[in-house]
């Protein structure tokens, strides 16, 4: 669901909660910028990119006041605009942004561009945009219209993601499809959706892909499927889609409706939030407060967590934006409503950060608009976990400047729990030969990269403690990729994947 869609249905629906007091944990968070409205407003997901900054665009603001795409330090302190779109080339830029192989950044604008349905662009880190694709370029939109989903690069190098409507069905403007573009512009239409009976495929696919370990990709959709309220999908990189699980099997939606993205997490499981349905459906207008959920690549779901188990909401509600593993194993994610703070967040309460167990153990960290006036921010964003152990995200609304439609123009925070630096590559798999770029934070000194215990040549770039550059020796495996360095030994977030 996208940002305005919420504001939109919190305003009608999710006035709910009322103040209550709640024990938050020791955490350490920092509002590291609020944005004016001419430098953004409304930012979205942030990445963490070659060199250590931080990289995300807005969905509004700017010169045109229809996005931008900016630049940050981990440390905080002003923004960099590097570009300010315009109509022409795009605009509301939501989906944020991925950094392929060789270190340029691409990204979707949801409307703009030549049809003014939305586009794929590129833009390098020091702000050269370029417009690769205008979606509704075929007639009829088969080509897909409304990207509201981000990109991933996949092992070919291509990257792929999804559109909200368009494709060869109409279901009032096209019910979405999933397409592969090349990083020079030429796009392919993978899948459209509706193409079974009854839409029993899904449709209205809101938020982008994930490539499994399986070299396949996950996705949802936010309608269709048997019970017309949301489904799980896989699909091959050639196009053939299996529909894994359809929302609302479950009496009174006790398993959710309305899926965000998902993640593949350590054990093989694809984790994932739904906006609503779940246990508790006498809160949130009725519809419920949504759920986390765990579902296996064959298909088979389970309920971690339904929102508003707690009185008044205070562990949050209407988680709509995913999350992401940390280094400790534990998943991490926002709620866009819902906590601690009752205040005017759209009529709302304003969001929480939390932390769930692989099992389904959920703790609330953090309450937003707990500072006075909402300068901390509200209605937060997806996370990203940098190198240096820290999460960083974005809110919607809030902080300390602009007007930007009565509720403030949005920040962008930094957040610690206690976990500690690690290091992460560029892509996350490889054939032995292959070039990997290896994230860190001090990694100036390092003595040893291994993969799977076995040495690679390396050298870290000059001016850059940041970055290591590499290639998988002979004889790695899939598994954990170890730098050595001064302060002590880096491992990898996540298992690097040796490709055949």
């Amino acid at each position: 669901m996208s940002k305005l869609d919420w504001r939109n249905r919190a305003c009608a629906a999710v006035l709910l909660c009322v103040t209550a007091p709640i024990g938050l944990s020791a955490q350490t968070f920092k509002t590291l910028h609020s944005f004016d409205g001419t430098d953004g407003a409304s930012p979205s997901g942030l990445v963490q990119a070659t060199g250590g900054n931080l990289y995300g665009t807005t969905a509004a603001g700017g010169v045109s006041a229809v996005g931008t795409v900016f630049k940050i330090r981990p440390g905080g302190g002003p923004v960099k605009t590097l570009y300010s779109f315009n109509y022409l080339d795009g605009s509301y830029p939501e989906p944020g942004l991925v950094q392929a192989a060789g270190g340029n950044f691409y990204g979707t604008t949801t409307i703009g561009g030549a049809n003014n349905s939305g586009t794929v662009f590129r833009i390098t880190p020091s702000g050269s945009l370029t417009t690769l694709y205008s979606f509704c370029s075929q007639s009829g939109c088969t080509d897909g219209d409304m990207p509201q989903g981000g990109l991933v690069q996949a092992t070919g190098g291509n990257l792929y993601g999804t559109t909200s409507q368009g494709g060869a069905a109409t279901c009032s403007g096209g019910c979405g499809t999933v397409f592969r573009i090349t990083p020079s512009g030429s796009l392919a239409t993978l899948y459209g959706f509706c193409s079974k009976s009854g839409c029993h495929d899904g449709s209205d696919p809101r938020s982008g892909l994930v490539q499994g370990t399986n070299g396949n990709f996950y996705g949802t959709t936010a309608r269709g499927g048997a019970h017309k309220y949301g489904t799980i999908f896989k699909i091959t990189p050639s196009g053939s889609l299996t529909t894994l699980y359809s929302f609302c099997s479950q009496s009174s939606c006790t398993d959710g409706f309305d899926p965000g993205a998902l993640v593949q997490a350590t054990d093989g499981n694809l984790y994932g939030t739904t906006t609503s349905g779940g246990a508790n459906t006498t809160d949130c207008g009725g519809f419920g407060c949504g759920t986390i959920f765990k579902i296996t690549p064959s298909g088979s779901l389970t309920t971690l967590y339904s929102f508003c188990s707690q009185s008044s909401c205070t562990d949050g509600a209407s988680p709509d934006l995913g999350l992401v593993q940390a280094t400790d194993g534990n998943l991490y994610g926002t709620t866009g409503a819902g906590g601690a703070n009752m205040t005017d967040c759209f009529g709302s309460s304003c969001g929480t950060f939390f932390k769930i167990t692989p099992s389904g153990t959920l703790t609330t960290l953090y309450s937003f608009c707990t500072q006075s006036g909402c300068t901390d921010g509200f209605e937060p964003g997806a996370l990203v976990q940098d190198t240096n152990g820290m999460f960083y995200g974005t809110t919607y609304a809030g902080g300390k400047t602009g007007d930007c439609y009565g509720d403030g123009c949005g920040t962008v925070f930094s957040l610690s729990v206690g976990l500690g630096p690690f290091v992460k590559t560029q892509p996350a798999y490889a054939r032995v030969g292959g070039f990997v770029e290896i994230l860190g934070t001090n990694l100036t000194g390092s003595t040893s990269v291994s993969f799977i215990g076995t040495p690679a040549v390396f050298r870290v770039v000059p001016n850059l403690n940041s970055l290591i550059k590499t290639t998988v020796p002979e004889g790695a495996t899939t598994g954990t990729v170890e730098v050595v360095t001064p302060g002590g030994t880096l491992s990898s977030n996540v298992p690097f994947r040796v490709l055949p």
